[in-house]
């Protein structure tokens, strides 16, 4: 076979190799056309004078967009995909978002997370001449747990120490997510950001944006499916249990009227100390009044159905230490799906998030998780909002 015979077989292997790629990608289950939403529609002119931003249901899906397309980076790390065949920017580009920057795990070089920015010069090709009201400048994303081996071991690490410990600071994602939002909400202004995730990134936004508002400064965030389950928790609730049978069981054994007379007393005293507590929390600038965190949770999965369990109503609650909002005040905004019985690995999925037929339930009643988890943020110091450069 001669030498020109030789490189035109090369050549044409090549070009079959890059059609083939072309043609998966195309019919890539994970492609945006493929399991992305259907009815959303890309920015336009329009936005300027109706942003659909503002539209909760719409907010909600493309915040759940952006987080699939951090899964993809990774996948496309994996499966060293070229910027051509990539499948992770499908997922950004209809809504004029471009990447900024991406969170690299030390441990492991995955990628567990990404920063997308608002691409002016994208919207502007389009006639967009300013952001839409609503849209964030900027939006830090944390995927969950992927089972895939090269970063398995990391995220299933994490996984474990939030099931033990019920914290995820010891984790050096939690380190450098704080770090990229600090760093983007002291460029753009913490009201022009937002942090979102799920399942076990939802659990990473949960505490980065907790440690911002400990510091006074308020994100918006977007949790999709947060786990709720821990032993810490577990056993928690076997104590607080143990504790309730004591009283009731104390309360049943005979007394003398010194001791009655003692308790009733100490009761009044703590009664009064705490109804005097409990109303200054409005003044304070506590971080309930400025950061309601977003919950998306489904009956269906148990990783997160928890966040729906009411505050028992065995005790009075006001002789706790992490008492609820008071006040008509608002822990966090919960949006349930109840949808019949589902299988664990549809309901914990993201793609329901944006899927058409989708109804939730918004639901104000005090969770009595949420409020443990909140509860360290029911006596801050005064707010310090973060000042960023005009959009």
């Amino acid at each position: 076979m001669s030498k020109p015979e030789a490189e035109e077989i090369t050549t044409e292997v090549v070009v079959v190799n890059e059609q083939e790629e072309a043609h998966d990608q195309h019919h890539h289950p994970y492609a945006f056309h493929v399991s992305g939403p259907r009815n959303v529609a890309s920015p336009n002119w329009r936005d300027l004078i109706n942003s659909s931003w503002k539209d909760t249901n719409y907010k909600r899906t493309v915040i759940a967009c952006f987080i699939q397309a951090v899964y993809l980076l990774e996948l496309d790390r994996q499966e060293n995909r070229t910027e051509e065949t990539a499948l992770a920017a499908k997922w950004w580009v209809p809504f004029k978002y471009k990447l900024a920057q991406t969170l690299i795990d030390e441990r492991d070089g995955s990628i567990f997370g990404a920063i997308l920015e608002w691409d002016r010069s994208a919207a502007m090709a389009d006639l967009i001449l300013m952001r839409p009201s609503g849209a964030p400048r900027a939006v830090l994303t944390l995927r969950g747990t992927l089972l895939k081996s090269p970063t398995m071991r990391r995220d299933i690490e994490d996984d474990l120490r939030f099931l033990t410990w019920e914290s995820l600071k010891g984790s050096v994602r939690f380190k450098v997510a704080l770090e990229a939002l600090k760093s983007v909400a002291d460029r753009y202004g913490s009201n022009n950001v937002c942090i979102a995730g799920h399942s076990l990134g939802a659990g990473f936004a949960l505490q980065v944006g907790k440690a911002m508002a400990k510091e006074g400064i308020y994100v918006e965030t977007h949790l999709f499916n947060p786990p709720s389950v821990s032993l810490a928790m577990s056993l928690r609730n076997m104590g607080e249990k143990a504790g309730f049978a004591w009283k009731r069981f104390k309360s049943m054994l005979p007394m003398s009227s010194e001791t009655q007379v003692s308790s009733d007393a100490g009761e009044k005293t703590l009664g009064l100390g705490l109804k005097n507590w409990v109303p200054q929390l409005k003044n304070y600038g506590v971080g309930l009044e400025k950061w309601v965190p977003h919950l998306y949770v489904n009956n269906s999965d148990y990783i997160c159905c928890s966040y729906t369990h009411p505050e028992g109503k065995e005790e009075n609650n006001t002789s706790k230490e992490n008492v609820g909002p008071t006040n008509g005040q608002v822990a966090a905004k919960l949006f349930v799906k109840s949808k019949g019985k589902q299988k664990f690995l549809e309901a914990h999925g993201l793609e329901q998030w944006w899927s058409d037929d989708l109804e939730l339930q918004l639901a104000v009643h005090n969770s009595k998780l949420i409020n443990m988890q909140l509860k360290s943020l029911y006596s801050l110091p005064a707010p310090q909002q973060t000042q960023g450069k005009a959009p």
